[in-house]
């Protein structure tokens, strides 16, 4: 009896011992799954932060961007000092938009301006036009006034804030879709090259000439 007694108290001493080492493992196990879970969170909140920032474009982007000077006043940086007509003068890209801003008195109205957004339309995008309609335009100011000023939008638009609907300095709204390096603008012109700065003014430069909805 004596040495049956000392066995179960062995036995039961041994079940205990091995009961905390079960319950002390699996105290380990939840922490170190609780670890893991935290670490798993971070490297996903950290991802997705850095597809976010991948996404946004960090200065001009587009295809037609090659076309701009690499140096000298028309270039990005020569750009970057002008206000918004001058800068665009010094662009042969933009030539006939710069004749269009003169035949209508805007260029100090443009260049004095504070923080806008500017869809320059291309020469290309002028070409479009029938030339005979292009010269009637430019002959009549108040027309030609009317279709610029609704190419300019009230403040500074970075490319995470374009795609939406914005009031133009015309009086009617235009509407820009699109995300990351892809935007049009009333569903026709698209941009291609954005986020160029002046220094008073963000340019998205578009390759069709938009026109105002019919009064």
């Amino acid at each position: 009896m004596k040495m049956s007694n000392r066995l179960l108290t062995r036995a039961g001493a041994l079940a205990l011992a091995a009961g905390c080492a079960i319950a002390l493992s699996a105290c380990s196990d939840d922490s170190g799954s609780d670890d893991a879970s935290e670490d798993t969170s971070s490297t996903q909140e950290s991802m997705a932060e850095e597809t976010t920032e991948a996404m946004t474009p960090a200065g001009e982007f587009g295809a037609a961007c090659s076309a701009v000077p690499a140096d000298g006043e028309g270039s990005f940086s020569g750009m970057a000092d002008d206000p918004v007509a001058t800068a665009a003068s010094n662009n042969p890209v933009l030539s006939t938009l710069v004749t269009a801003v003169t035949e209508a008195g805007l260029g100090d109205t443009l260049n004095t301006a504070e923080d806008i957004t500017v869809f320059a339309p291309t020469n290309d995008a002028f070409a479009k036009i029938p030339e005979a309609d292009l010269q009637a335009v430019l002959a009549d100011t108040e027309t030609l006034t009317s279709i610029l000023t609704y190419h300019v939008v009230a403040g500074r638009l970075a490319p995470e804030d374009l795609a939406g609907e914005h009031a133009t300095l015309q009086g009617a709204n235009l509407t820009v879709e699109g995300s990351g390096e892809d935007f049009t603008v009333n569903g026709e012109a698209a941009v291609v090259c954005g986020n160029v700065q002046t220094a008073n003014a963000t340019v998205y430069i578009i390759d069709t000439v938009l026109m105002p909805p019919a009064e």
